[in-house]
């Protein structure tokens, strides 16, 4: 806690002020969590600082929120490339990413459990940057970081607002962002090292080597090519559908019609429907084999059937069956 206080101190993310009358200030909270290693085994714990975003009011202290991610299929493009032409492909850790956008609304927080200033116990804390649980905070932070990478010569593409392209003579670099995880490739381990640099002057940011790791994804480099699985991710999948014990199947689909919107008995539990729905879909970053079957599941969100239900048992029966598939990219 002391560690993630100092970090919030040193980032000036507020400044404690007198509450002004009839204002709304939001609460603040510590979330305890660990952080895992690839293999899903424990790494470290994690304490977080966070604001409340139940307690803004929209047009009060908090106005526009979205924030683009990269889409799977850039990433997949990305390394596809990096990997035909033999560039070296790391990944990058910000520290505290989100401290990181500037705000534009004014928001009042309460202060810290634990570290209320004795002098002032009735003051509030004006937000000076973003924090972690504003609804704001992630789209703070992309454009502090896309407005910091345009400076050093980074331009993002038209298709995708979160792959940054780096295009000096036959030099050639791309940055790829979801939230706090970036992936850096480049033409030369050189320019690769020297964009590092630039990065590290501004954010306080660690190389953490060649790619092996992200979102959830292992990424395993053969003498063929690279391999991303997400075994761990599928089997957290099956256990949360209470089915490891499920007969495996091959397909991920039977030979019956297309799913009917109306047809058969409506589905007593439409949100455990929609988490397992949406659970499978991230799937398919890796599992191009069920993508047709999740894009027909997901269209049934609103008002699932047990028919659709079924058709999601399906799925995750076969994954059962493929648990070590991936997708394997070559040069």
């Amino acid at each position: 806690m002391t560690d993630e206080y100092n970090a919030l101190i040193d980032n000036k993310t507020w400044e404690l002020v007198p509450r002004p009358y009839g204002i709304n200030v939001i609460r603040s909270m510590w979330i305890f969590a660990h952080k895992e290693n690839s293999d899903g085994s424990f790494a470290r714990h994690k304490t977080r600082f966070v604001g409340d975003s139940k307690t803004q009011q929209v047009g009060i202290d908090c106005g526009e929120t979205f924030s683009p991610v990269v889409k799977p299929a850039t990433i997949r493009t990305v390394l596809s490339l990096a990997l035909s032409k033999t560039w070296p492909i790391h990944q990058l850790d910000v520290k505290n990413a989100l401290l990181h956008g500037d705000l534009k609304e004014t928001v009042y927080m309460h202060q810290p459990l634990c570290f209320r200033d004795p002098n002032h116990p009735h003051h509030v804390c004006l937000l000076k940057k973003s924090l972690y649980g504003l609804k704001q905070s992630p789209r703070a932070r992309y454009t502090r970081f896309a407005d910091f990478v345009s400076t050093i010569g980074f331009t993002h593409s038209r298709s995708d607002n979160s792959l940054f392209i780096y295009l000096r003579g036959s030099t050639l670099a791309y940055i790829l962002l979801y939230v706090d995880d970036i992936i850096l490739t480049a033409s030369s381990d050189t320019l690769r090292q020297s964009i590092m640099a630039m990065l590290s002057s501004e954010f306080v940011m660690k190389d953490l080597g060649p790619l092996s790791y992200f979102l959830g994804i292992v990424v395993k480099r053969h003498s063929d090519g690279l391999f991303l699985s997400q075994r761990k991710y599928a089997s957290e999948i099956i256990e949360r559908a209470k089915m490891s014990s499920c007969k495996s199947t091959s397909t991920p689909v039977d030979v019956k019609p297309k799913l009917s919107a109306a047809a058969g008995v409506p589905y007593e539990d439409p949100t455990r429907y929609r988490s397992l729905a949406g659970a499978v879909q991230y799937l398919t970053f890796t599992r191009s084999n069920i993508t047709y079957v999740v894009q027909q599941v997901c269209l049934f969100m609103h008002d699932p059937r047990v028919e659709h239900m079924n058709a999601i048992k399906r799925i995750i029966r076969c994954i059962q069956g493929t648990l070590d598939y991936g997708l394997h990219l070559y040069p």
